[in-house]
């Protein structure tokens, strides 16, 4: 294909495809390429109702030129600089003309904040700003603008099973609470702080009555205030405690017994039992022939310590069994043999377990929290990355955007996103 026209010749390199290149500028020296553009095909509409309206032309009013950046080309900044009309829209008055390019209000175009988009979800927002060549506060500003753009009245639809988490943020103890779609397995919501508070803020003002009443199922930790607002806003949920909590619920009462028994052993006692945590709670299919002799040798040595570590290794039979009636004489007869076992931590684990005896059968139901650890991880991934966020706000965005259940970069009109470099080569540029 030959181009007659340079400026035909760089929209077709460039790729815009809703407007018209009508000059342009170079200057090498500034690394700047200004182009002088118009809307193609679709001026003169109403910002609102995507109307074509007619121009108000009465009295020539002088138009004040505008100038959008966009994404650099070769080394060079790209600047699209256009007049925007007046038009006369039948529904909405006076108003100025809808740019195709670019958001209301907006200094850069649909295509930079794509990019910006695609590479912030996977690389640190100053490393998106060195590649987009723009300074990294205005990068974070442009980035959270868009987020809050599109998160503005966006609505959780088709909701049946969630979970429940909270998530580290900052030291000392500062906490988000994270709701999870299981199903779609991404983030609904995020609400700072751990407490009732917090989550009946996502059930009475985030969910509707209708939507509540259509919720089946439910998951969280053993944590009172996650499960008594279950319980009261979802009528027709059922409260899963998967084993991911109870497991670790249970290993945190082994380990105190292990710490108890470590305070109370002399010096000489002492060096047997170092290094016996990773082995305690180690998944007993997992243990190598040498850690299984440390554990033979711990019987004969410290028998509270083994005790503890054979009760936490029978419980992992529960989840095995399909008819409840089965599971519920086994968890009823390990129950009965840790109260008797005379480990206090691990008699007070039982205690806990039969006041939410319900949740914990239903966690052989196959409802887990398994898809809330795992976004978890993303979300942990996603804070070190950054090294962690002064801002709550910021970090509630950046969860939204990694693994929120809105689609950003999908929200970019399709003929406004930046056109993707095909990793074919002609036969005649092939060596």
């Amino acid at each position: 294909m030959i181009f007659k026209s340079v400026n035909k010749l760089l929209r077709k390199v460039l790729g815009f495809k809703n407007l018209i290149i009508t000059t342009h500028d170079l200057r090498p020296r500034k690394g700047l390429l200004s182009l002088w553009v118009k809307p193609y095909k679709n001026g003169a509409c109403c910002p609102k109702c995507h109307r074509r309206c007619n121009l108000i032309t009465r009295g020539h009013p002088q138009r004040a030129q505008r100038t959008w950046r966009d994404v650099p080309v070769g080394g060079f900044s790209v600047a699209l600089h256009y007049a925007p009309h007046e038009v006369l829209c039948p529904t909405h008055g006076r108003i100025q003309e809808d740019i195709p390019w670019a958001a209301p209000k907006s200094r850069v175009t649909y295509r930079l904040e794509y990019q910006l988009l695609r590479y912030c979800t996977v690389m640190t927002q100053k490393e998106a700003a060195a590649l987009l060549g723009i300074p990294q506060s205005t990068a974070a500003d442009i980035l959270h603008r868009i987020i809050a753009r599109y998160r503005k009245g966006h609505k959780i639809r088709g909701v049946k099973r969630i979970a429940i988490d909270e998530i580290s943020y900052k030291k000392g103890h500062r906490y988000l609470t994270v709701v999870y779609d299981l199903e779609r397995h991404c983030v609904l919501w995020v609400g700072e702080g751990k407490g009732r508070s917090t989550i009946d803020t996502f059930f009475t003002e985030v969910l509707s009555k209708g939507q509540r009443s259509r919720i089946v199922a439910a998951s969280s930790d053993m944590s009172n205030a996650y499960m008594g607002a279950i319980k009261e806003h979802l009528p027709n949920a059922v409260l899963v405690l998967d084993r991911f909590h109870i497991m670790k619920s249970l290993n945190d009462a082994v380990d105190q017994v292990r710490k108890e028994e470590r305070a109370k052993a002399d010096a000489e006692a002492r060096k047997t039992l170092k290094g016996l945590r990773f082995i305690l709670l180690k998944n007993p299919k997992h243990r190598t022939a040498s850690e299984r002799k440390t554990l033979a040798a711990l019987e004969r040595s410290n028998r509270r310590i083994y005790r503890a570590c054979i009760l936490k290794d029978e419980i992992s039979h529960f989840w095995e069994y399909t008819y409840l009636g089965s599971a519920a004489k086994f968890l009823d007869r390990w129950c009965t043999r840790t109260l008797l076992s005379r480990l206090e931590p691990m008699r007070k684990f039982v205690r806990t377990l039969r006041r939410h005896w319900d949740g914990v059968f239903a966690s052989i139901s196959g409802i887990t929290s398994a898809v809330a650890e795992g976004i978890n991880r993303v979300l942990r991934m996603a804070k070190n990355r950054a090294s962690g966020f002064r801002s709550t706000d910021n970090f509630i965005n950046i969860i939204h955007l990694v693994a929120g259940d809105l689609d950003f970069p999908a929200q970019i009109p399709t003929q406004n996103r930046s056109p993707q470099i095909k990793p074919i080569l002609h036969k005649s540029l092939v060596p």
